[in-house]
């Protein structure tokens, strides 16, 4: 694949780990908004927590801090709040930045003056975001407007929605690019960034998935209480832009999850405008015993139920993502994923009910798919440190400029 290539030819060039030494030692403050975004960036801090050039911060907001889907803000607190920095200062600091109902520019708004506030004090080196995220968003903003580097993970991908403008505006506010593979590099060259700051790296969220440390499939079924062994999980997110495709979508899912004879585990959408219509449609799954319904998961649990599922419904990165990793067919519904990755586990349908029940029917007969490996092979983490550790990256200037990479506009 393109991008081991580019790590192969690019490590050559880097100095070697020995007699390299940091001017100082480096703060790095990770923002974390979603249950998502956390499973994807644990690898990273794991490896920055192991070496002693770093001091390292997680700044915990959005819908970590929401009762409503699980305050997950307690898996970040013990993951990582028994580490102490020089000082006695803790490393993981929580921002609430909305209450229920806010609008996305309200909340990017409250996490800009809440972030820009806690930099005030703390003076991050770098601000590492991920994706594409309002919480990305405002670090991004608070970081290029300081002068501090931001690293932006898992930019160059097409999300659709409003999500995929507020990828590539934080894009274009990173300095350092960390991303999924050399299509994301491609386009991260067509939008003027400079080839020498772009890293395929993989998938961070890959290096959790094959972890030999996930918990048995046994330990989770029985924390959550999910009275069956086979399942499908459902994950739905709203379509910002199109409210009224996200109800008819949903109405449509409940519908077909009602008249299908297989269990599922439902998690709760994300927080974006339109997630109470998808609640609203949920309450209908109230005491259908094949059913059971979750706020959240942590990130471990779901990783290992994902594994283990007969496929994902819904319209989630997930089934677009993670799921080829584990061989795993998914359904994916409706135009929030329109432009993504695509290969044979995945079936793409409009969201109406009659096309849902015929994908539901085509999905049973699938036959076991090998996994894929487009997103990495599980060593982001590594590569990641490695670039961290090169002071070359640290002399990375926070003014940018537009390069001009002269691609050929015809084919």
């Amino acid at each position: 694949m393109f991008w081991e290539e580019w790590q192969n030819d690019h490590y050559k060039k880097m100095p070697s780990w020995h007699g390299m030494i940091l001017m100082a030692k480096k703060k790095i403050l990770f923002i974390t908004g979603t249950r998502a975004d956390f499973g994807k960036l644990c690898s990273l801090i794991d490896k920055v927590s192991e070496h002693t050039e770093f001091e390292y911060c997680i700044f915990v907001t959005g819908m970590h801090t929401l009762s409503r889907y699980g305050y997950t803000v307690d898996e970040v607190m013990k993951k990582y709040s028994s580490f102490r920095l020089e000082g006695g200062f803790r490393n993981v600091h929580v921002f609430m930045n909305q209450v229920h109902g806010e609008s996305m520019d309200m909340v990017l708004g409250n996490t800009i003056f809440g972030l820009s506030r806690y930099v005030s004090e703390y003076q991050p080196d770098m601000i590492v975001v991920h994706g594409d995220r309002v919480e990305a968003l405002a670090g991004s903003i608070v970081g290029s407007l300081r002068n501090i580097l931001v690293a932006h993970v898992e930019g160059g991908e097409l999300s659709g929605t409003i999500d995929e403008l507020i990828r590539h505006a934080v894009s274009k506010m990173a300095h350092l690019h960390f991303v999924a593979n050399g299509d994301s590099r491609r386009r991260l060259m067509q939008m003027g960034e400079a080839e020498e700051t772009i890293y395929p790296i993989g998938s961070p969220d890959v290096d959790l998935m094959f972890s030999p440390n996930l918990p048995s499939k046994e330990s989770v079924l029985a924390y959550y209480n999910i009275p069956f062994t086979e399942y499908a999980i459902t994950l739905l997110h709203p379509v910002t832009t199109d409210l009224e495709q996200t109800k008819k979508m949903a109405g449509a899912v409940v519908d077909a999850m009602l008249d299908s004879d297989d269990n599922y585990i439902v998690i709760y959408p994300n927080n974006d405008h339109g997630s109470d219509i998808i609640l609203d449609e949920y309450d209908r799954l109230s005491g259908e015993g094949r059913i059971a319904v979750y706020p959240s998961l942590r990130v471990e649990s779901f990783l290992v139920l994902l594994r283990a599922a007969k496929y994902l419904l819904g319209n989630s990165s997930a089934g677009i993502r993670e799921t080829p990793c584990y061989g795993v067919p998914s359904i994916n519904i409706g135009s929030r994923q329109d432009g993504r990755f695509c290969c044979s586990s995945i079936i793409n349908v409009p969201g109406s009910y009659d096309a849902i029940v015929k994908a539901l029917a085509d999905v049973r007969k699938m036959v076991p798919h090998p996994p894929r490996f487009e997103f990495g092979r599980g060593n982001s983490a590594e590569q990641f440190i490695k670039i961290l550790m090169d002071e070359k990256t640290w002399l990375t200037k926070p003014q940018k400029q537009f390069v001009d990479h002269h691609f050929a506009l015809c084919r």
